[in-house]
């Protein structure tokens, strides 16, 4: 393959010219600007074709010596403050983090990336029932469908297999006393009702019995089938037949346990389709189908944001504009769509994500039973955009964040980090939901169930792509979002970079700490899990978890009530227990950390009546729900950050509402902790010293808090997944014309926020983690002064 600017120049040359521009009019590469101010003959950037041009286009030429930057003195022109804290964009960075992003980072020039256009075909088109990845030839199966061409269709049940006490098979969240889609594993009303596709999941379709008590709730019959529900008879509970107009005007009973526990239907009587949630919502090139995306022809990935050859320029994605194209010179004679390649500017870190199977991420998200589940946002009757407290929905927000980031390559070959997508948030909460999803094999643990995907996804990789093996998957990244992060992470993966919300690294707590029996990992095998901690602070790191936009909290900026208005000294509302109402009944909850707490400074009675043993008047702890929790927050000096079954979102909500956060967990690391200087805006108690909080609380003097507060304001937003939202607001105003008002808040902000911090930390890994200096000198651009590159050479 050679570049348009090296052709001779002859007669041949014209006709090659016309040629290859009768097959960019097949493919609809047409000659048109790709961005507005662009020249319509600078798409190709033909030169002076009669002469040589030495110029390789593959973006992988080295730094020119004669356009390097003075030696930069990073530690005398950025030097530390008296926290040993060096600030960047605000943030205050360990000393030796924030001068290289002060004096690197910060000067980052663009690279020419060479980016492949892919034109592979796959079998029968995937029969309609799938998505061609054009790079790879292979189809990617809609849910119900298998085979090379997704010819084949599937026979998912919905039931266990039956029995004579148990006639529709023992219980799953997938159980069906009506119609079985057998593609989803789903249960609908089913042929001869009035409703054929309403749904009528689990207690729905069978008999409840009276409660035993009052209060109590009513037992369901597994047994037997609630045959009431098919009833055209207005005064029994139907569903299957009710008409929503009778049923919102109460002229006709219904069964209230029926809803709408599935995706894409909204209305007390799933009368109104609704938009489903998909990943990036197909980047406007496609369809959501429950989760999946069903792609237009010539695009393709999770989120059909590739374009392959057949797709038009005016519609790659941003992150692949503006492009200089490069066609093979013998395009015209074999007449067959081939590989494309396109220059891009761009600024590294350059990350690379693989287009993995399904079955790790859209098959997932279209096979869930109940929609809240591993999503972060629903869409309501008018399909305007639901945010959920779906704490889990970090894992969606981040992947969505890097498929549209400027940041993304193609070109695994100048990728300097490589994206592993297995939506473990997905995994383990559809453990189990269906036959198909069993966890027999896995002793009913579904840490272990999720092991097993991470590991055959690795399997994937090291089958069909080179990348691996280069580096022994340390420039790889897998995220793990679940309570307990990376315990469970198979063994072959370990090397790489972990990304999660629970960075215990077992100095202390060395076994699961979570007291949820499921998802303990103690008893996984050492031959499957090796022995490694559940997190590396040389290579892992630890991101905020989802918090859901709260546009009254940001529009009267709580996060900014100064110290004189924050009239309480410490606050922590969350669950204490089992010395409580209602409060956890498992005594390792929390690792009894919350407990202890309770013990000495609760300020609602336990069970026994009793207050904690040194409770005071501007103490709060309780278990009682608040009602204005982030009021409550922003009217506090300090606030507890404990963990719960792993990680909970204390951090997140201290941080949001400019609250010191005291962090009482030890050995185990919270949202940036290795890369940001946490004592210039956090506090850090040991677990002993508990009895002692207040009395180190109030050792503080005022300009130490004022300054502490002053940094927690700084960093608020890089708690925040602000460019996922806003990727939603700009799909809203494109559908609607309008923005609503959590995005005008949003729009609002400007400082950095967590895919931000991400990528920072990550230009800082990659030329400073001590592993790159192995692979010996890299033929890369980089777009740094030597001083910058001087660890990877």
């Amino acid at each position: 393959m050679i570049t348009i600017s090296k052709w001779k120049c002859s007669w041949s040359l014209m006709a090659t010219i016309a040629s290859i521009v009768a097959l960019v009019s097949v493919v609809h590469l047409f000659l048109f600007p790709v961005v507005p101010s662009f020249d319509p003959f600078s798409v190709w950037q033909v030169q002076d074709s009669c002469g040589p041009n030495n110029e390789s286009v593959d973006g992988r030429t080295g730094h020119d010596p004669g356009n390097l930057q003075p030696v930069l003195d990073l530690e005398h022109k950025f030097p530390a403050d008296l926290h040993r804290a060096v600030f960047y964009r605000n943030a205050p960075w360990k000393a030796e983090i924030g001068r290289w992003l002060s004096g690197c980072d910060a000067v980052t020039k663009e690279v020419s990336v060479v980016e492949t256009i892919s034109g592979r075909s796959c079998k029968n088109d995937c029969s309609g029932q799938g998505v061609c990845n054009y790079e790879l030839g292979q189809c990617r199966c809609f849910h119900g469908f298998s085979g090379e061409g997704c010819s084949e269709r599937l026979h998912l049940e919905c039931n266990y297999p039956k029995s004579p006490e148990l006639p529709y098979g023992r219980w799953v969240v997938s159980i069906c006393s009506a119609h079985c889609d057998p593609t989803r594993a789903m249960c609908f009303c089913g042929e001869g009702t009035k409703y054929p596709n309403r749904p009528a999941a689990e207690t729905c379709g069978f008999q409840l019995s009276l409660p035993s008590e009052i209060g109590a709730p009513r037992q369901v019959d597994w047994a037997k089938p609630d045959l009431d529900i098919y009833t055209t008879n207005k005064s029994k509970l139907g569903w299957c037949n009710v008409d929503p107009a009778e049923g919102y005007a109460n002229k006709v009973k219904f069964k209230e346990e029926c809803d709408c526990k599935y995706d894409c239907l909204s209305g007390r009587f799933c009368e109104v389709p609704v938009q489903c949630s998909c990943i990036n919502q197909c980047s406007g090139h496609g369809h959501c189908r429950g989760g999946f995306c069903q792609c237009a022809n010539g695009w393709y990935g999770t989120d059909c944001s590739i374009p392959s050859v057949t797709s038009s320029v005016r519609e790659w994605p941003r992150w692949l504009r503006p492009a200089q194209l490069d066609v093979p010179d013998n395009a015209h004679l074999t007449g067959k769509l081939v590989d494309l390649n396109a220059v891009v500017k761009k600024k590294r870190p350059l990350i690379y994500i693989y287009d993995l199977p399904p079955k790790f991420n859209s098959l997932l998200l279209e096979g869930r039973h109940f929609k809240f589940e591993c999503v972060n946002r629903l869409y309501n009757d008018n399909n305007a955009t639901i945010w959920t407290d779906q704490l889990y929905g970090a894992q969606m927000a981040l992947y969505e964040s890097i498929l549209a980031s400027p940041y993304r390559t193609l070109n695994g070959e100048e990728a300097d980090f490589f994206f592993v997508p297995v939506l473990d948030s997905c995994i383990i909460t559809r453990a189990d939901d269906a036959p198909h999803l069993s966890m027999e094999q896995h002793l009913g643990l579904r840490s272990s169930l999720t092991l097993e995907f991470y590991r055959k996804a690795y399997d994937h990789i090291v089958e069909h792509y080179p990348f691996w093996n280069r580096s022994s998957g340390r420039d790889h990244l897998w995220s793990f979002s679940w309570d307990e992060g990376a315990c469970y992470a198979p063994k072959e993966i370990w090397n790489s970079m972990m990304v999660v919300h629970w960075g215990n690294t077992n100095s202390k707590h060395n076994h699961s700490t979570t007291a949820y029996w499921a998802d303990n990992w103690d008893k996984i095998s050492s031959d499957r899990r090796g022995k490694h901690p559940c997190f590396d602070p040389d290579k892992d790191l630890v991101l905020p978890a989802w918090k859901r936009p709260d546009v009254n909290a940001l529009s009267t900026k709580l996060w900014a009530r100064p110290l004189e208005k924050r009239k309480t000294l410490f606050y922590f509302n969350g669950n204490l227990g089992p010395a409580y109402l209602n409060g956890r009944p498992e005594a390792l909850y929390s690792m009894g950390i919350r407990q202890k707490l309770a013990e000495e400074f609760g300020s609602t009675p336990n069970k026994d009546g009793n207050l904690g043993k040194q409770h005071a008047e501007n103490v709060i702890v309780s278990p009682l729900r608040s009602e204005s929790y982030h009021e409550d927050l922003a009217s506090s000096v300090f606030c507890g950050v404990m963990p719960g079954d792993g990680w909970s979102g204390r951090m997140e909500d201290s941080i949001l509402q400019g609250c010191i956060p005291v962090v009482i967990q030890d050995g185990i690391y919270l949202p940036y902790e290795n890369v940001l200087n946490y004592e210039s805006f956090a506090v850090r108690i040991l677990e002993d010293e508990i009895p002692n909080l207040i009395k180190i609380l109030q050792g503080f003097n005022e300009t130490e808090i004022e300054n502490k507060l002053t940094s927690v304001q700084k960093i608020g937003q890089r708690f925040l997944y602000r460019d996922s939202m806003l990727l939603e607001a700009e799909r809203q105003k494109t559908a609607f014309g309008y923005v609503e008002d959590w995005a005008v808040e949003f729009l609002r902000l400007t400082e950095d926020d967590v895919v931000a911090t991400f990528v920072q930390v990550l230009h800082y890994k990659l030329h400073n983690d001590p592993w790159r200096r192995q692979l010996g000198s890299q033929k890369k651009d980089f777009g740094l002064p030597q001083e910058c590159l001087m660890r990877t050479s």
